[in-house]
């Protein structure tokens, strides 16, 4: 299953006002795995932020007057996402404001319900922790995620922090499985090189699970196909 988790950065937060999209950032996940292959891209939206906005992402007319319109970038941006399912943290605003921009170049049958699915992690947060904060700072704190570098809002940063929470979330892997790593190839090595076992210890104890534990894994099992529409890959071979 090819996963895309997306995020964008706007003018301001009401379309009414003529507000635009000024960055968009997206990762690949396929399988339930981050693949290391993403989409970025500033937008000049031919107007200037709102200063409540301009506090959220600090990105600056100044710093936008030289980039593509989304009219330039929008062939490359729709063949990424094409397909997949977003993976969105409220989806109904990065949705608005893509289908908005698609509008205004009289491609409406590009609108995101007719090339992608969606699945809102806000929707699926307030399900799992009803009653609290399910901001991604938030979600973030309470999975153990790291966020400290979210000084302020950027669209790739906060796609890859949704990324690593929506995994944690859902139960599933959050690690970058490539070829190697820039900077722990040595480390990794090691980790992964086979380890001897001696033999001559004694006869090794099995301890199995009991009754109540295997009926407690098999209920976290169901719960988390629940909260994924029925995408536990653990049950795949049971259903």
């Amino acid at each position: 299953m090819r996963q895309i988790v997306l995020d964008t950065e706007t003018t301001g937060i009401d379309i009414k006002l003529g507000n635009r999209i000024i960055e968009i950032g997206c990762v690949e996940v396929i399988d339930r795995r981050l693949t290391g292959n993403s989409y970025h891209q500033y937008i000049n939206p031919q107007r200037d932020s709102e200063e409540g906005a301009l506090e959220v992402h600090g990105i600056t007319t100044a710093f936008l007057a030289d980039k593509p319109l989304f009219a330039d970038i929008v062939d490359d941006f729709l063949n990424f996402i094409r397909g997949a399912e977003l993976v969105i943290h409220n989806a109904p605003f990065d949705v608005g404001f893509i289908n908005h921009e698609l509008s205004l170049l009289n491609q409406q049958q590009n609108y995101i319900a007719n090339i992608c699915t969606v699945l809102d992690t806000l929707v699926l947060a307030k399900k799992m922790h009803p009653g609290q904060k399910n901001n991604l700072d938030a979600l973030c704190k309470r999975y153990d995620i790291d966020n400290s570098q979210r000084d302020l809002h950027g669209a790739l940063l906060d796609a890859e922090i949704l990324a690593d929470t929506y995994l944690a979330m859902t139960g599933g892997q959050t690690a970058l499985l490539l070829g190697g790593s820039a900077d722990g190839e040595s480390r990794d090595a090691a980790a992964s090189l086979p380890r001897s076992v001696t033999l001559d210890t004694g006869k090794l104890k099995v301890i199995k699970a009991s009754n109540d534990e295997l009926a407690a894994h098999d209920s976290r099992l169901q719960s988390i196909n629940e909260m994924t529409e029925g995408k536990c890959i653990w049950l795949s071979g049971k259903n």
